[in-house]
């Protein structure tokens, strides 16, 4: 078998893995599903079209660039969810080119699979958490948010940037990174049933 003949059900079975069983399970968004699955193989498709001619590769992979870029930016989408995005891309570019020994850009796209898997577990970031805080009063004193947040989230603060100042509306807007103190059952018994599914 060649080594595209190998990479290209490689790649579907681990964009399934990737797509299907680790994102979908959890963050259980459509229509994301869908676009990295169809990302996926169009860059697979035309990665391998430009590896079998005479077209250069860096104007291809320019214009995946292009696309990925218009792509962020037509739609709000976190950051785990960009992360989801490059990996596709990633999968198709190395299974599209499939470089080296037949067995390499399959090994790599499981490999990236697998890595997905392991660093975005829920169980890895159990009690930490981001949040947009509006607090109920204008804190000129930075030094003051601090203590107002760890009483507000009852949490251990670990980074606050303040967004938003308005001494108008006596309000201020906060991006917040703390960790809980202790969860409370029923969060236990989320991240259980979390895990159960993406498991």
């Amino acid at each position: 078998m060649s080594g595209l003949g190998l990479a290209i059900p490689a790649d579907l079975l681990a964009i399934a893995l990737l797509a299907y069983g680790t994102y979908f399970r959890r963050y259980h968004r459509r229509d994301l599903l869908l676009a990295y699955v169809a990302l996926n193989v169009g860059v697979l498709a035309v990665t391998a079209m430009l590896a079998g001619s005479g077209a250069g590769m860096g104007l291809g992979l320019g214009l995946f660039g292009i696309l990925s870029i218009i792509r962020l930016r037509s739609d709000s989408i976190t950051q785990e969810e960009v992360a989801y995005y490059f990996i596709s891309l990633a999968m198709g570019l190395v299974n599209g080119l499939h470089p080296g020994p037949f067995w390499l850009a399959p090994a790599l796209s499981f490999l990236l699979v697998a890595l997905m898997y392991v660093v975005d577990h829920p169980r890895l970031t159990l009690r930490s958490r981001r949040q947009k805080v509006v607090l109920d009063q204008a804190y000129p004193d930075v030094h003051e948010i601090g203590p107002a947040l760890e009483r507000l989230l009852r949490a251990d603060i670990r980074y606050f940037v303040v967004l938003d100042l308005d001494l108008v509306t006596d309000t201020t807007v906060v991006d917040v990174r703390y960790r809980v103190r202790t969860p409370a059952p029923h969060a236990f018994d989320a991240v259980r049933r979390l895990e159960r599914f993406a498991s």
